[in-house]
């Protein structure tokens, strides 16, 4: 299973952003999808999740910014940010799992795949 993010890059504060993230090798709609970020020195955080059944859940930060979707047509998943803070600045990476029960969407240990991540600076 390959997960390959993208859409990162170098934005204003206040700007918007959208990343994504396509799976291969598995059958998409079957996985539960999440976002996770990691800035310098600091511990990879939860960010987004979406489950199969489009059940979401967003870090206390980024609800009313942050808008995680899914499109199991294209195999993606979306993270589309709006009135960003240089505090979301971090390497953004996508995770996937079959069995991410909704109680640990929030836990980076639930998934069993993850893209290789995608740079969002916020600059103020």
């Amino acid at each position: 299973v390959q997960l390959q993010a993208s859409g990162g890059g170098l934005v204003q504060a206040g700007d918007s952003l959208k990343v994504s993230c396509t799976v291969s090798g598995r059958t998409f709609r079957t996985l539960h999808m999440g976002w996770f970020r990691q800035a310098p020195g600091k511990e990879r955080e939860f960010v987004a999740a979406i489950r199969t059944d489009r059940n979401t859940r967003y870090l206390d930060s980024v609800k009313g910014r942050f808008t995680i979707s899914r499109d199991n047509a294209k195999n993606t998943v979306y993270l589309q940010m709006d009135s960003l803070k240089s505090e979301d600045s971090g390497a953004y990476y996508c995770a996937g799992g079959s069995r991410v029960i909704l109680s640990a969407l929030a836990s980076a240990s639930a998934y069993d795949y993850w893209g290789q991540g995608t740079q969002v600076t916020v600059s103020s």
